[in-house]
């Protein structure tokens, strides 16, 4: 389910419930608007049980709906502040959804240029494999006076290496797309998108432990929603650390090398209230990945020229090598 959609509807259901609308109401008059199929579909079942009686802990149970967004809808009945609680669910999956689709255009923006020079290489591959003929016999041929045949040979393997390395490199950008335990591997790797999945965990662990949730519990759904990751691991270690006691933020995040130095003394700053230790540093994370994206936007434009360049004195230049070398031959026969 999409980021923008969870935030408009918690934004809307938290108004509606505020001005003394009952839930089932809300959610009533909120599907009839609705066009995020999967959305108004759980959410239509989630009304029908309430109609029925069905407590709203155990209707959530038995949604289809991201487990951090049940968790927070049951911590915010429990509390009898279900509106407040939506309303910052709402501010939540708003930030994701605005820090992920910077990071996706930071993403789409050079695999475009990837594309293009795939297709701008194997457009100029077909053009030179028509010139020299079957698979380089007719360039043998015509270059049979003085040139080696290593040389031919050669020139043809520069002339396609182009083609094959667009080829790998877009197979293994679609495979960070489309699999998504590579693609949270990689989140924690690449810069701008650490410091954005930084900045997603701590908003998560603030929202939790904003609404009372155990700092133990907090930790461990962070942990299931982030597995498989390289954070995962640290935070289970967070988990048997604060299990033995060590309930202090320079305790149980001490040590590791997923989460940075500033991160951790950021989220010890908040001492007692845990809860605004993790919003601080969810806030100049999350300014910080904005920035890092900013930059790398700005690089992206010259090195795809950069790039353009390359591929094309690659796909030219030892078939320019050859032709010169036998220009040369024909002069000093001559």
């Amino acid at each position: 389910m999409r980021a923008e959609s969870l935030a408009f509807v918690n934004q809307q259901l938290s108004g509606m419930l505020r001005s003394g609308l009952p839930l089932e109401g809300a959610l009533h008059q909120l599907c009839r608007d609705l066009h995020d199929g999967a959305l108004k579909q759980e959410l239509e079942r989630l009304q029908s049980d309430l109609a029925r009686g069905v407590s709203l802990a155990e209707a959530m149970r038995d949604r289809k709906l991201p487990e951090l967004y049940r968790r927070m809808v049951t911590l915010g009945a429990k509390g009898d502040d279900l509106p407040g609680t939506l309303a910052l669910v709402a501010d939540h999956y708003q930030q994701s959804h605005l820090l992920w689709t910077r990071l996706k255009g930071l993403m789409t923006y050079p695999m475009l240029v990837l594309l293009g020079c795939a297709a701008l290489a194997g457009f100029v591959g077909w053009i030179l494999l028509r010139l020299t003929g079957d698979g380089g016999r007719q360039l043998e041929v015509l270059f049979s006076g003085g040139i080696s045949q290593g040389r031919v040979h050669s020139a043809l393997l520069m002339m396609w290496a182009p083609v094959a390395g667009m080829a790998v490199l877009g197979l293994i950008a679609l495979g960070a797309v489309a699999l998504p335990p590579l693609r949270r591997r990689l989140r924690w790797r690449l810069p701008g998108f650490r410091e954005g999945a930084l900045a997603q965990l701590a908003s998560t662990l603030h929202l939790l432990l904003a609404k009372g949730c155990p700092l133990a519990e907090a930790v461990a759904l962070v942990q299931q929603l982030e597995h498989p990751s390289p954070a995962s691991l640290e935070l289970e270690q967070w988990s048997r650390r604060i299990e033995s006691g060590e309930g202090k933020p320079a305790q149980f995040t001490a040590g590791g090398r997923v989460f940075p130095p500033l991160w951790r003394w950021l989220v010890a700053q908040g001492g007692a209230d845990l809860a605004s230790g993790f919003r601080r540093a969810a806030e100049l994370y999350q300014a910080r990945a904005m920035h890092q994206t900013e930059m790398l936007l700005y690089l992206a434009l010259p090195m795809s020229v950069l790039v353009l360049g390359v591929v094309l004195l690659t796909e030219c230049a030892p078939l320019v090598r050859l032709l010169t070398l036998q220009l040369d031959m024909l002069g000093s026969i001559e």
